[in-house]
């Protein structure tokens, strides 16, 4: 990573390959920019969705293939999400990163199967969790013979369809591992809170950046679309594409 911040950045659901590119030719843009290695994210499937009527993606081989070929085509190291332990296999033989959501961090089975790829697990903290109770996922990380263990500060539920973001879980989460990134987008999400789906408010998101960075966090996270408005899913705190550039500079 060259010593630049880890950053993590793609649309939050697979829509179309057209999508995919775009953001991916934008990516591959800022890194030569920059110097930097923006990882791409996207996920295959969005199991947590508010309604079932919502759109959840590709699914899990489809997903996967186009990942693979955005891989293959731009040189771009990719991180997924996955929500069941069956998909821990297949998804390390195509990502970089596997990545674990925050509703399903204690997931022992889950744990266990993504640190047995070998492959990153970033895991991210609950909204219903401090930044100290994260010790123990890592440690079932840890233990199934996996160094590679990241965490990711989201916020914390805060009433009803709300979230707030305690900075000081940076620190604590620092204790357990030396990789601890901010996401700066569904911390200003609004969970349900958009009659059957999440809204948010994506005009602090640059703000949650700087914030994390004064308290310490060595990545970033950020969900990035060419058209949030339109987007199938968390369009309401996405990152418009163009928008992008400015928060990697202020944080570089």
């Amino acid at each position: 990573m060259n010593n630049k911040p880890i950053f993590i950045a793609g649309p939050c659901v697979i829509e179309s390959m057209e999508c995919l590119e775009e953001v991916a030719t934008e990516l591959v843009r800022l890194n030569n920019k920059y110097g930097t290695n923006i990882i791409f994210k996207a996920s295959f499937d969005k199991a947590n969705r508010t309604s079932l009527k919502s759109f959840r993606g590709p699914g899990l081989e489809k997903g996967l293939q186009m990942l693979g070929d955005i891989k293959s085509k731009y040189g771009l190291q990719i991180l997924t999400d996955i929500h069941e332990s069956c998909q821990a296999t297949p998804a390390g033989e195509v990502v970089d990163v596997l990545q674990i959501p925050a509703f399903l961090c204690r997931q022992t089975d889950l744990l266990v199967a993504a640190a047995k790829t070998g492959k990153i697990v970033n895991i991210k903290k609950a909204q219903f969790l401090s930044g100290s109770d994260m010790q123990f996922p890592v440690e079932k990380v840890r233990e199934s013979g996996n160094e590679n263990v990241w965490l990711t500060e989201r916020g914390n539920i805060y009433g009803y369809n709300n979230l707030a973001v305690d900075f000081r879980n940076i620190s604590d989460m620092k204790q357990f591992t030396s990789t601890v990134i901010m996401d700066c987008t569904h911390s200003v999400q609004r969970p349900g809170a958009a009659g059957g789906k999440s809204g948010g408010d994506r005009k602090f998101v640059p703000a949650m950046a700087l914030a994390a960075k004064a308290f310490g966090a060595t990545g970033y996270f950020f969900e990035i679309h060419p058209n949030p408005e339109i987007a199938k899913s968390d369009g309401p705190n996405m990152l418009f594409l163009n928008d992008f550039e400015k928060v990697i500079e202020s944080l570089l």
